[in-house]
């Protein structure tokens, strides 16, 4: 599934992260093929997935951030049983690995704060065995470089990409694709 993720990637490098219904609403209408899909809860959750799939998104759902879930590998359960996601997104390893175990995508979103939280990333994706990572922020070149080369699975730069030179800068670092949700960086 790991190669699958990555031609997915490769052929839709812009993501829509998608934080809110005024956001779904803009997505809908984007050529935006994928999406991070960073809100929710356990009343909506099925039917957020449902409109993005009428309209042919691929969704990853960030189970970290959905409403009423508590952080257990059941949610991945759930999600795949009451929901059409095709993945998920989480900083925590072990629902990356359910999620996994599950036939689902799985990302790992990792947080690179400083040089401990760089150092920690292989001992995490040991743990998760992600198929992909999306590292916060996604506005840093060097280090998307250096991860490029440290990990052996598609780099996604997430976080504060704000513009065109911020995507162009961490596709030219490396990065198999870029997620935001600045709506002007959908249409690029």
């Amino acid at each position: 599934m790991a190669s699958r993720l990555l031609k997915l990637l490769q052929d839709n490098p812009v993501i829509a992260s998608v934080k809110d219904a005024d956001a779904l609403g803009s997505v809908l209408g984007s050529e935006c093929r994928i999406v991070f899909l960073l809100y929710g809860s356990v009343l909506n959750i099925a039917s957020i997935v449902q409109t993005l799939k009428e309209q042919g998104k691929i969704v990853f759902v960030d189970v970290d951030l959905l409403e009423g879930f508590a952080s257990k590998d059941i949610v991945i359960t759930y999600l795949k049983i009451h929901t059409a996601t095709d993945g998920v997104l989480s900083s925590k390893a072990f629902m990356v690995k359910a999620a996994k175990e599950q036939g689902l995508y799985a990302v790992h979103r990792i947080f690179l704060i400083d040089s401990m939280s760089y150092q920690n990333v292989n001992k995490q994706l040991k743990a998760s065995r992600a198929e992909a990572i999306e590292i916060l922020p996604g506005c840093m070149p060097r280090v998307i470089a250096w991860l490029v080369d440290d990990v052996t699975i598609p780099v996604i730069a997430g976080g504060l990409v704000c513009d065109k030179d911020d995507v162009v800068a961490a596709l030219k670092a490396g990065a198999a694709a870029i997620a935001s949700s600045n709506q002007g960086v959908w249409i690029m």
